[in-house]
Parts: structure tokens; C-alpha cells; sequence
């Protein structure tokens, strides 16, 4: 699995990007390409078939969470950023851009590999079942094809980041049980997080924001006051 990834390094510390590049090679992921600004980055991943990017926020030109929507035009890969800022607010900020997960610089190289693998054994699980039929999660105003991996609302086909959609698949799995925020860091991030549970508050947001009528008002995907979140189906609540 490891050697069939392609993995885009997006930073202009080349200290950083050979260290990097050194580890997931020994790690097995042989196809590491490199990029040292964001534009140069666009261009790999016009060019490629990129499954994992790791971006650094500081770039010559500009931030990574200005390049991120227009990865995100380019690809669902799953996206990675390298920060070494802190506070809540810039995390949210890698979140509502496209980003998936972030790690604060200084940061052991080894824990990036680590996110890297949990993130591709649980995006390829399905591969493992090829023969399996196919399986369609159906909550009225939208459906959630797993073997397809697409998401429709009303109909219509919705661009779905590898993150969100992992998220909605498990609570597609599960409707109608109350997960914390803990419970759901550790099922579909799939690995000890080091983040704060603003990721999982951010991607809920970011499910609304999809199959919800009103995101405001959710009416599928629910806050369980001091429990945590359910998705509803039929006349549960």
C-alpha cells in the first residue's frame, strides 16, 4: 500500500522536506515528490495523482490556508498541514480551508507516518472487500454510497474531503447512537490524536454544512448536550 502512495511535501525549509522525505521512504513510501512553494505545489498536482499532501502554513507565497481551496479544486487527497502555530483559531482556520489534520512544529517525524498510515488504511478498508455489495446509507434528504464514496443531498452529487467524509460514513454506520467527541477521535481518526476536540466540533460543522437544510438547525445530525452527537434516521431523535 505504502509504495503505491503518491505524497506531495509542500514547505520551503529543505531541511524539513529531506527529513521528511528521508523517513517516509524508510517507512515504505517510495513516490515522495516536493514542492517549495504553493504554486509549484498546483502544478505537481495538476501533473500527478497526489493521495497525501503535507503543507506547511508559512510559504514565500503565500499561506497554506490560502492554497488549500485550490487544492481542493484539484483533488481530495488528503491534506496534512504543518504549523507551528497554536492557537484555536488557526486551527479552525486549516479546517475550514480543506485541511484534514495538523501537527505543530517541532513535531516527530514519526508521528506523521503514523497519521499517514492510519489515514490510508481506513480511506482503502473497502478495497479489501471488492465482491461485497454495494452499500448505501440512506437519511432521506441525503445518501452516502460507501463503495462509490459519494455523497448525494436532494439528488445532487456533493464534493465530500476525505475527512468529512470518513466522519459521516461511521455515524452512517452507527445512526442513531450518541458518540463523544473522544469516541469519535479515536474511531475515525483511527490513531492517538494530538489535536483538541475542536477537530471533531469543526468536521461535524462541516457535515452540516452539507446534508442539513439549515446548518443551524440541524435536524440529522445532533448535539447531545454534555454527551456528544447522533445522526438520526427514521423517527429516532
Amino acid at each position: 500500500m505504502e509504495e503505491q502512495t503518491d505524497i506531495l511535501i509542500v514547505d520551503d525549509e529543505k531541511a524539513i522536506v529531506n527529513m521528511l522525505e528521508m523517513m517516509l521512504k524508510k517507512e515504505g513510501f517510495q513516490r515522495v515528490h516536493k514542492a517549495y512553494t504553493g504554486q509549484e505545489a498546483i502544478h505537481i498536482l495538476k501533473e500527478n495523482k497526489i493521495e497525501v499532501i503535507i503543507l506547511d502554513v508559512m510559504l514565500p507565497d503565500g499561506s497554506g490556508f490560502d492554497f488549500c481551496p485550490k487544492i481542493r479544486e484539484l483533488t481530495d487527497a488528503y491534506i496534512l498541514f504543518l504549523t507551528a502555530k497554536v492557537s484555536d483559531l488557526d486551527v479552525l482556520t486549516g479546517f475550514a480551508t480543506g485541511g484534514d489534520d495538523y501537527v505543530t512544529k517541532p513535531f516527530n517525524p514519526l508521528e506523521v507516518a503514523a497519521r499517514i498510515k492510519a489515514y490510508l488504511r481506513r480511506s482503502t478498508q473497502k478495497e479489501n472487500h471488492p465482491f461485497e455489495k454495494s452499500r448505501k446509507y440512506d437519511f432521506g434528504r441525503f445518501i452516502l454510497d460507501e463503495n462509490a464514496g459519494e455523497l448525494k443531498v436532494t439528488g445532487e452529487s456533493v464534493p465530500c474531503p476525505t475527512q468529512v467524509y470518513l466522519l459521516l460514513l461511521y455515524l452512517c454506520k452507527h445512526p442513531n447512537r450518541i458518540f463523544s467527541k473522544a469516541d469519535l477521535l479515536e474511531a475515525v481518526w483511527g490513531f492517538e490524536h494530538y489535536a483538541d476536540e475542536n477537530t471533531v466540533s469543526v468536521h461535524i460543522r462541516r457535515i452540516r454544512e452539507r446534508i442539513e437544510a439549515n446548518p443551524s438547525k440541524p435536524e440529522l445530525l445532533l448535539t447531545v448536550r454534555g454527551l456528544g452527537y447522533k445522526l438520526v434516521k427514521g423517527n429516532a431523535s
